[in-house]
């Protein structure tokens, strides 16, 4: 919506009224002026209203992050490198994903069930870099998980004549998928160094490559090298919010996203799905943002008392510039971008990060989850340590979603940092069969222990039936077990 059209209109004449006063007529018009409006933008929205009600829904065991013995807790023994001077490093492993299939499942490749994941040194925080780990179907013990190592080359980034990729500094997280030739095919987040003087603001690009894996013996799974390596998507301004929109005019502190590709087939379609936020027409962080009932959810007198709040709210700024999304791109079949459609949900003035997109078909409907943080949320109730994951439900995979629960509320976990069993990055796999799905994440933060590391957190089971899910009791699976038939 244009602002300077919406000024023009709210500011009209509503209503004139007469007063008669001792035999004479005074007569006098009332402006009205307000900037309220409702604009969807086409698109769903996660709202203050229901964010509003987390508080006291987080509180259900319905919803509560299983709580794990410490005591059992082991670092992935394989996640270990020989860095540069020949020393052995132990290293951290947060954010993973599982090699899929088109539809979600867990891909068997060859009797082997493979994972990607983030891994570095725990003393080194820009040491971030996917690894490939993989271990015999059917064996879930965490010590069966071996390590391939780097997935990359540094040099990898140098043979396609692509200045995106020429100057990566690290790879965060993203997707996998088996195609149907048998291919290994990965997607991925390609990060920029941060560096203003040089032009350089940690610039996030969605990357995709083919990851060539050999089998030389019964035991060992091997990375031969990459190729199709390629840019897909930054960004285009108007859908989804450029990095140089963000940091161009100077001010760094705007919180810019487009990472956690996605990859899903719908209709023989191929689509990425990721994090990112909302553009100058889908939503931007304008002053205008604050009238937009469609983001508040609720009555009209909760709409007006909330807008107040945030009017006046210390975080005013950081509020205006929340404009989280989940995005989706289509791809030709050769995974080079075809068409960029509009977000498939966004969280204007609630929070700038909506991470990790997820989304699966399972009977006939359509759900799409994401991870988040308190810290980085703008709701009353919700603190630093609360950790969330979101769900929603749609009958296509462009929506429109609606969330479930009532409010989008999935999982929630509310632990110390400094506690080992701390969790990140929920992520659900659908199974083969069935209406239980694999809930992954990491454990324990990077860098906070000498003898913890982040490592693959024990799994449990999620059900979900129609628009309401639960965590199913008794249901701690094995370290990073991904797959339960």
């Amino acid at each position: 919506m244009n602002l300077k059209k919406l000024v023009k209109q709210a500011t009209a004449v509503t209503f004139t009224t007469v007063l008669l006063v001792g035999g004479g007529a005074q007569a006098f018009a009332q402006e009205k002026d307000s900037l309220d409006h409702k604009e969807t933008y086409g698109f769903s929205h996660i709202t203050r209203f229901d964010m509003l009600k987390l508080p006291e829904q987080q509180n259900s065991a319905q919803f509560k992050v299983p709580q794990f013995d410490a005591s059992t807790i082991k670092n992935v023994p394989s996640a270990v490198k020989v860095d540069e001077n020949g020393n052995q490093i132990e290293m951290d492993v947060w954010d993973t994903w599982p090699l899929q299939n088109a539809d979600g499942t867990v891909a068997n490749y060859n009797g082997y069930q493979i994972v990607f994941g983030l891994a570095g040194d725990p003393k080194k925080g820009w040491d971030t870099f996917i690894y490939m780990f993989y271990k015999k179907a059917g064996d879930n013990s965490i010590d069966a998980w071996k390590n391939a190592g780097r997935v990359f080359k540094d040099s990898d980034k140098y043979g396609p004549n692509d200045p995106i990729l020429n100057n990566q500094a690290e790879e965060w997280s993203g997707s996998a998928t088996m195609t149907s030739d048998g291919k290994v095919r990965l997607f991925y987040t390609n990060r920029h160094g941060w560096d203003p003087a040089n032009g350089f603001f940690g610039k996030q690009t969605l990357t995709t490559a083919q990851i060539n894996v050999s089998q030389p013996d019964g035991n060992t799974l091997k990375i031969d090298g990459v190729e199709d390596f390629k840019s897909i998507f930054g960004g285009d301004g108007k859908f989804y919010q450029t990095v140089e929109q963000s940091f161009g005019g100077g001010d760094y502190s705007d919180n810019h996203t487009l990472r956690d590709p996605h990859y899903v087939e719908e209709n023989g379609k191929k689509y990425l799905v990721f994090e990112a936020n909302t553009g100058t027409e889908t939503g931007y962080q304008v002053e205008e943002a604050f009238y937009n009932r469609a983001y508040y959810g609720g009555n009209n007198k909760f709409f007006e008392a909330e807008k107040n709040k945030l009017l006046q709210s210390p975080n005013k700024q950081f509020i205006k510039n929340a404009n989280g999304a989940l995005g989706i791109v289509e791809l030709n079949d050769d995974y080079t971008l075809k068409n960029v459609l509009k977000p498939l949900i966004a969280s204007n003035t609630v929070t700038d990060e909506i991470e990790r997109a997820n989304v699966f078909e399972l009977n006939g409907k359509w759900y799409l989850f994401t991870s988040s943080r308190g810290a980085k949320m703008f709701i009353d109730g919700v603190d630093k340590e609360d950790i969330y994951m979101f769900g929603y439900v749609a009958d296509s995979l462009t929506g429109p979603y609606k969330p479930l629960n009532d409010s989008g509320l999935v999982l929630h976990q509310d632990l110390n940092p400094y506690d080992i069993t701390w969790t990140y990055a929920h992520f659900a796999i659908p199974q083969v069969k069935g209406d239980n799905v694999v809930i992954t994440s990491y454990m324990t933060n990077r860098a906070y222990f000498a003898d913890h590391h982040a490592t693959f957190a024990p799994s449990f089971l999620l059900n979900i039936k129609g628009n309401k899910t639960s965590v199913v009791p008794n249901s701690i699976l094995a370290q990073g077990q991904v797959t339960i038939n």
